[in-house]
């Protein structure tokens, strides 16, 4: 294995501290609120910044969930400050992927994390660092909280809030229309609330493209979930998982409110490769060959698609590919990484290029299968007229 090179970049790496267990998100409304009073952070330390890199792939070096979405928020913002943040709860998966709505225009609004009634110092050290300027469609808020009422001394917040995932989602989707003039989405992706290894690439699909992800379980539609998709009046709804995670039966179901169309692999592997893959007119990412932003987390760790989110919608882009081990690339993976290799004829600097973000420290990721992604993604001579 080639050596990691260590970036030069300014602070260290420190590790955050949090947890993706699901609890229960706040009340079903949606509201404007002032700065709030303060509470003791849990303590530990501050965030997992872009640390490890090879030639083709960054990594955001962070020891869970709370000091990866740090890191990508200061990574997406180097310079420029954002209107405004959304503050999720990171014992809620369901509320981390469906807000990475929020983290494409208008609001490109990075996703970060409380930890229950508490700012962990990695959220609060990307605060401060990011100083969001406000956004005056929501009345000046710099943070936007989803399912979260942890106190944010000296920032003007925003409340989303749902008594149940598919309440909060719907939240989401309404302030999205909002936000868009009221002119609802056309493409909605409908996910497991009871599978996170199946939900996590509509993260980054959501954040790149403002569709909103709503949530069902695995053999049911909830009653919220119903009014949201009449909202958006026939829209295409994409279903993404095989029926292990939403039953054929809940899809059937799903018809009566607009077309619909399954988007699925074998496993939450082959489901993330089919997904990067997908093309349905203007919806999918249709990454089928090279020159692409790659993202890759692990099933272990379902709020990194949240943290990540902002990657798929800026810089390189790209969709987020999954690993479930921490020490081996799956095969599937390897032959899609293979597929879209770049190639050149006879100057590399007139070639396309790939980049893969990795997100975790090594227990999500190893470096050994950090430096077998980078070579996948790296530039190889071809003959004339082959790939």
């Amino acid at each position: 294995m080639r050596p990691l090179v260590a970036l030069a970049l300014a602070g260290l790496l420190l590790a955050g501290c949090g947890g993706d267990a699901a609890a229960p998100a706040g009340s079903a409304s949606a509201t404007a609120a002032g700065a709030t009073a303060g509470a003791s952070p849990t303590p530990v330390a501050g965030p997992g910044i872009p640390l490890l890199a090879t030639k083709n792939t960054t990594r955001v070096d962070g020891a869970d969930a709370i000091a990866d979405a740090a890191g990508v928020a200061e990574a997406v913002f180097p310079e420029a400050k954002p209107q405004v943040v959304v503050l999720a709860d990171v014992y809620d998966w369901r509320a981390g992927i469906a807000a990475s709505v929020l983290a494409g225009a208008p609001l490109h609004a990075p996703v970060l994390f409380a930890s229950g009634d508490t700012i962990p110092p990695a959220t609060q050290a990307a605060l401060d660092q990011l100083t969001p300027t406000g956004a005056k469609a929501l009345g000046g808020a710099q943070i936007i909280r989803v399912g979260s009422k942890a106190p944010v001394p000296g920032y003007r917040t925003f409340d989303v809030a749902g008594a149940t995932p598919a309440a909060l989602a719907a939240a989401l989707d309404h302030l999205r229309t909002e936000l868009d003039g009221n002119v609802a989405a056309t493409d909605v992706v409908v996910a497991s609330a009871d599978a996170p290894e199946y939900a996590m690439p509509a993260a980054g699909w959501a954040a790149k493209s403002g569709d909103p992800i709503l949530w069902v379980t695995q053999s049911a539609i909830p009653p919220e979930t119903i009014t949201a998709l009449q909202q958006h009046r026939a829209a295409h709804i994409y279903v993404l998982g095989p029926a292990t995670a939403v039953a054929d039966g809940v899809v059937a179901k799903l018809g009566a409110y607009g077309s619909v169309k399954r988007i699925a692999g074998s496993d939450p592997i082959a489901t993330a490769i089919t997904f990067a893959r997908y093309s349905d007119g203007h919806f999918g990412w249709n990454v089928v060959n090279p020159g692409h932003g790659l993202v890759f987390a692990s099933t272990r760790r379902p709020q990194d698609a949240a943290a990540a989110a902002a990657l798929s919608a800026s810089g390189t882009y790209g969709p987020l590919l999954l690993l479930t081990d921490a020490g081996v690339l799956p095969q599937p993976l390897q032959s899609y990484l293979l597929d879209i290799e770049p190639g050149y004829d006879t100057d590399p600097v007139l070639g396309v290029y790939n980049h893969g973000w990795i997100v975790g420290d090594e227990r999500a990721i190893a470096q050994a299968v950090q430096a077998r992604i980078d070579t996948l993604l790296e530039i190889q001579p071809v003959e004339t007229g082959a790939k």
